[in-house]
């Protein structure tokens, strides 16, 4: 029992010093400035990379899924009544991820769009 009221104390103590410490890091707040980052190599080729790679993507993952689901289907069609739940799954999960990724693509590339 006594080593179990010590545990408690240092725990407390401890939820102390750490509610202490974040509370000083929460109130010492001073800006920083990154005013020439926009304007470097690094910058604008990211951002040309990222584009050029989202335009990809929104063209590569509807022809790679559309691939996907074809093979689904003519294996569904060879399969027993057992597996062709799990081809109906497997197509399912193909066209959702299609739809997820081009989504994502066009956000990411409208977010890009912001900072050209």
């Amino acid at each position: 029992m006594k080593k179990m009221n010590r545990w408690l104390q240092r725990c407390k103590a401890a939820g102390k010093t750490f509610l202490a410490a974040f509370a000083v890091f929460l109130l010492n707040t001073q800006t920083a400035y990154a005013s020439g980052i926009s304007e470097s190599k690094l910058a604008k080729g990211t951002e040309k990379l990222i584009g050029d790679a989202t335009t990809w993507l929104m063209v590569l993952v509807p022809v790679v899924a559309g691939l996907l689901i074809i093979y689904f289907c003519i294996r569904r069609s060879a399969a027993d009544e057992m597996d062709q739940k799990k081809w109906n799954n497997r197509i399912v999960v193909a066209i959702v991820s299609c739809i997820g990724a081009v989504i994502g693509s066009a956000t990411l590339n409208i977010i890009i769009g912001y900072y050209q």
